[in-house]
């Protein structure tokens, strides 16, 4: 037992032996290396690692195209420079010297750059006022009553800008408060201008010493390739707002552009693309030394339209024109008229062709945020070029809406084919509210005995009247919602109009003091008066299901969406797309047979109303080469304004498009036509040459309806 004992202790202090002097060398090695890294080569690794500051760069994917239905680029994007600011660990006086650095190189090559500090100088004044200065001043821990120059000098000392020069000094304050706003980190950068030359570009990567935290990178700008073609249907993009970014914090960052309007926002998420990754190695002083792409970037998908961009181009300059020539007396007298619309429609798909809107805007103005002046230009012309009025407005249709009466009664039986009344000019059935034709307003006579083709043709209000009181209203409103009048086009276009249609319910609605439906109410809805109010968009609609023979339609300025792999989006899952985005509810009205000898009726009423001499548009159509179903409307509006409309379709015989045009104020719907002939000139290839001979001006009193 003894012996075994003192064996075992003999091998136990061998293991430990062994154990102490393998310690022992590991120790001494160590050392050594410790030795070898803070001594032999300290300075060496010091360098190194302060060139191993790595940051995930943001690799842009190039926004998608929007095109016409032909393949021609509406908005692409281009590939610019720009300039971006990361947070760097160098003392305050470096920064404010190298962003004065970085500032003196942009004014150099023209470059604009973010600027929202609220103190202008020369003299010192706030560029905000109200609750909005109210709020700007606590927000940033500032007396109530400060003056703008004292605020000015205490954003200085919070800085700690040293620089004697004023002008600098409000330069400096100037990045230094988007730096502060927007929130930079090492990793996380701020835009500072974008769109930079490459002159500039090289001046930055030559002296990198002098830009502390400055990068440059290339980014996709969008690049309205037609100006301001389009515009209203468009949209345009800008930097994401704090409360956009909220809602997208997982795919977007602070300095992205979004889509604001038209198609730009409402396909955001298709046209956007998924970003890319690149890391850069960088020095603590902001200097890169190193980078490469982690992850490749994909371009978002192109948006097809429908629209063809040489009808667009046609309708805006031919309404521009007609505007024009209305507000300066070119048809005998002058009104003014500043504004309007036109719809091009294909009557059987509901393809949106052509949509302008007048006055227009530039989409480019916005790129990279637009100017206070162009933005105060645009929102305080009473005009208001930034409104789509084809379907974001809705106006008192007046006598377009006349076919919808005229189907409405034939379908109810209160009048038939061979039904004629005598228009006596007055409308004497009720005592307390007797209207008047437009015939005997002008010319102090009825129109005699008409039909309903006859009606149509001359625009007799009597006729209708007469109609309208027989039938009532609720067999009205069921015609009228059948063709789409009061409800959304589901147009794939945000800030749609639903439009008012005269009814019962309307009344009760908007006429609290008076709620109940009289008589004297249903003689103005026929006649497309009263609560009656329709966007130009909702009656290209209903002009071509007039058209088509009846058939419902679904509106559209989409032709498909093509993916960067060269797929394409369904249309179901467009639709339901669009109709989440933009919050659309079914209200869908059902299907019904539309009796056609009177649909034939009603139609044969609007060819003669260009090609008879009779005609309210026969002047603006006589020597027209296409037959052309049509009809002119005068509707009264608030502030003694008479808003002008003409509403056609062609060829008459086998319809393929449906126009709608619309000036306000414009004075009489047959001043209009002329858009309506010049458009269908473009559509249908005719020689344009000798247009201006069939111009002449007409005696503004004899086209009233």
């Amino acid at each position: 037992m003894v012996r075994r004992s003192t064996k075992r202790k003999s091998n136990i202090n061998l293991r430990f032996n062994i154990l102490t002097v393998l310690m022992y060398i590991i120790g001494i090695i160590l050392i050594a290396k410790l030795f070898s890294l803070q001594i032999v080569h300290g300075a060496e690794y010091r360098e190194q690692s302060n060139t191993r500051l790595t940051r995930e760069s943001t690799l842009e994917a190039s926004r998608g195209n929007i095109l016409d239905r032909t393949g021609t680029e509406l908005v692409s994007s281009n590939m610019t420079f720009s300039l971006e600011m990361y947070k760097s660990k160098v003392d305050t006086d470096t920064l404010n010297t190298a962003i004065l650095n970085m500032i003196q190189v942009l004014e150099k090559y023209k470059c604009p750059y973010s600027d929202t500090f609220p103190i202008r100088m020369d003299p010192f004044e706030f560029t905000i006022a109200d609750e909005a200065l109210v709020k700007w001043k606590k927000s940033n821990n500032l007396d109530e009553d400060i003056s703008a120059e004292k605020a000015f000098y205490k954003f200085k000392d919070k800085y700690d800008i040293q620089n004697a020069n004023i002008q600098e000094v409000r330069k400096i304050i100037a990045i230094r408060y988007l730096i502060s706003e927007k929130g930079y980190s090492s990793t996380r950068a701020v835009t500072i201008s974008e769109d930079i030359p490459r002159e500039a570009v090289a001046e930055f990567s030559e002296g990198a010493e002098k830009f502390a935290g400055i990068n440059v990178v290339v980014k996709p700008v969008r690049h309205y390739t037609s100006g301001t073609l389009a515009s209203h249907i468009l949209g345009y993009t800008g930097t994401i707002s704090s409360e956009e970014y909220e809602s997208r914090k997982n795919y977007y960052s602070q300095n992205d552009m979004i889509g604001k309007t038209g198609i730009e926002y409402v396909f955001e998420e298709y046209l956007k693309g998924k970003n890319g990754t690149k890391q850069i190695d960088m020095a603590v002083d902001g200097t890169t030394t190193a980078e490469y792409i982690a992850e490749e970037a994909i371009a978002g998908s192109d948006v097809v339209l429908t629209i063809d961009a040489n009808l667009q181009k046609t309708a805006e300059s031919a309404l521009a024109a007609n505007i024009q020539k209305i507000a300066t007396g070119g048809f005998g007298k002058a009104y003014d008229a500043r504004a309007g619309a036109c719809v091009v429609m294909n009557v059987n798909s509901g393809e949106v062709l052509a949509m302008a809107s007048y006055p227009d805007y530039n989409p480019a103005d916005f790129i990279g945020g637009i100017s206070t002046e162009a933005w105060n230009n645009y929102t305080n012309n009473e005009a208001k070029p930034l409104v789509n009025k084809a379907m974001q407005n809705s106006y008192s249709p007046g006598s377009t809406f006349k076919m919808i009466t005229a189907i409405a009664g034939l379908e109810s039986g209160v009048i038939n084919l061979k039904t004629k009344i005598n228009d006596t000019g007055i409308y004497t059935k009720y005592r307390d509210y007797q209207p008047k034709c437009w015939h005997y307003t002008d010319y102090h006579t009825g129109h005699g005995w008409v039909d309903v083709s006859g009606a149509i043709e001359k625009s007799c209000n009597y006729f209708f009247y007469e109609t309208g009181d027989k039938m009532g209203i609720d067999k009205l409103v069921e015609i009228a919602r059948y063709f789409g009048l009061g409800n959304k086009t589901k147009i794939e276009l945000q800030g749609e109009t639903a439009g008012v249609l005269a009814s019962r319910e309307t009344k009760q609605k908007m006429h609290a003091d008076d709620p109940n439906w009289n008589p004297g109410n249903t003689l103005n809805a026929v006649i497309g008066q009263g609560d009656n109010e329709f966007s130009p968009l909702q009656m290209a609609r209903y002009i071509s299901m007039l058209a088509n023979g009846g058939k419902k339609i679904e509106v559209s300025t989409i032709k498909t969406i093509r993916n960067a792999d060269g797929s394409e989006v369904s249309r179901q899952d467009i639709n339901q797309f669009v109709n989440k985005k933009l919050g659309l509810e079914n209200d869908d009205v059902g299907d019904r047979e539309i009796n056609q000898s009177h649909l034939n009726a009603v139609l044969e009423g609007m060819r003669s109303v260009t090609s008879d001499s009779g005609g309210t548009a026969y002047v603006r159509f006589k020597d027209f080469n296409i037959s052309v179903g049509g009809k002119t409307g005068s509707a009264e509006a608030p502030n003694n304004k008479v808003h002008a409309w003409f509403v056609g379709f062609a060829p008459f015989e086998n319809p393929e498009i449906a126009i709608v045009v619309m000036v306000e104020n414009g004075g009489h719907g047959n001043y209009t036509a002329e858009v309506v002939r010049d458009i269908m000139t473009e559509y249908f290839g005719m020689n344009t040459q000798n247009i201006e001979e069939n111009m002449e001006a007409v005696p503004y009193i004899e086209f009233m309806r």
